[in-house]
């Protein structure tokens, strides 16, 4: 009886629970959303020194005109060092006096700018905060003419349109403020023609090869076969620019054997016995070629990679250089010594000269 009894309490619990709701199930720890937090608007708005007194308005009004003026100043400055204080090729004390006076006159320019339009900003314009909506891109016709409100009312409130002195230093400043800029951009342009001052070198008829950087003279019995000298022209150190000049006159020169050259015969006396001179500026963009190797007699630059054929009056064989190296007609004077038989027939350095011209 009792096992009948737990068997059908067992198949209607089973069958209340099929016919059941779902169970409900107690939320537990979950958060209630509170109501959100009322907005408690702006702090109320304090007044500055110079909203309640007119004398210190007037004072910091003043004080930005005179940063405004001290910026022209300082602007001024800097173009008046930059020409009194010209840089001197070869004198470093130029240099430190241009940089120091030029540095100068453009910091007092800028700083002051900064500083009074920040001045003005913090003590003179319109000081308490405002909330706006944030509207679509393109408005309608009124709010259009809203936005011109909106111009006017910040010309009011900044007082740019009625404080005549602030506004006319402020125009003063930002317009002598780019003077440095243009003095010095100004100066970046050569001095003289660059395709003249490329077409011309130290060396001219008589002057002797010499070792680069001693300056001693080079006979011929000096190169061997398979050497290769850096040259500068005789006497080149007391010449006024000789750092320029040098970038100009360098020379590589080397000892070929004679049956090794195809020389051109408009060129069949620009050498000596096998021995060379060709620039060592490369034609590409001016770099130093200085690498030779002796078995291939090939002149390599190493910024680009451009090669040079020797063998072949300095031909373009690999790289972006676009003609040969200019080469220097050289002789023996009476002494044993190589001599130029005159300045290159063609501009050295870097192609874009050549093309200027």
């Amino acid at each position: 009886m009792a096992q009948h009894d737990n068997g059908d309490l067992t198949a209607a619990a089973g069958s209340a629970i099929e016919k059941s709701e779902p169970l409900q199930v107690s939320s537990g720890t979950a958060v209630v959303s509170a109501d959100a937090i009322a907005n408690p608007g702006l702090p109320p708005h304090r007044e500055r020194v110079t909203d309640i007194d007119p004398a210190k308005e007037r004072q910091a009004a003043r004080r930005v005109s005179t940063l405004f003026l001290l910026s022209i100043l300082g602007s001024v400055f800097a173009v008046v060092a930059y020409i009194i204080f010209p840089i001197v090729p070869g004198d470093p004390g130029s240099v430190r006096l241009n940089t120091l006076f030029l540095g100068l006159g453009i910091t007092l320019g800028l700083i002051p700018l900064g500083i009074g339009a920040i001045y003005w900003a913090k003590h003179l314009m319109r000081g308490d905060e405002i909330t706006e909506q944030r509207h679509s891109t393109r408005g309608t016709e009124a709010t259009r003419a809203k936005a011109v409100e909106v111009f006017r009312l910040g010309n009011e409130e900044s007082g740019f349109g009625r404080r005549t002195l602030i506004r006319n230093t402020l125009i003063g400043a930002l317009a002598v403020t780019p003077l440095p800029a243009i003095a010095l951009f100004r100066d970046l342009a050569p001095a003289e023609d660059p395709v003249k001052l490329y077409k011309t070198t130290l060396w001219e008829k008589g002057t002797r090869l010499a070792r680069d950087p001693s300056g001693t003279p080079i006979r011929a019995a000096d190169v061997t076969l398979g050497s290769v000298f850096h040259v500068i022209p005789e006497g080149l150190h007391d010449v006024e620019g000789v750092l320029e000049e040098k970038a100009k006159a360098a020379v590589l020169l080397m000892r070929l054997k004679p049956e090794d050259l195809n020389e051109l015969p408009e060129r069949a006396d620009w050498s000596y016995q096998g021995i060379v001179a060709y620039s060592k500026i490369c034609t590409h963009v001016g770099c130093p070629v200085a690498l030779y190797e002796q078995h291939t007699h090939h002149l390599l630059c190493p910024c680009h990679q451009s090669t040079f054929d020797v063998t072949n009056h300095c031909e373009v064989i690999f790289g972006p250089a676009k003609r040969p190296l200019p080469q220097l007609p050289i002789a023996v004077d009476s002494e044993g010594y190589l001599v130029a038989q005159s300045d290159f027939l063609e501009p050295v350095g870097p192609s874009f000269w050549e093309r200027s011209a």
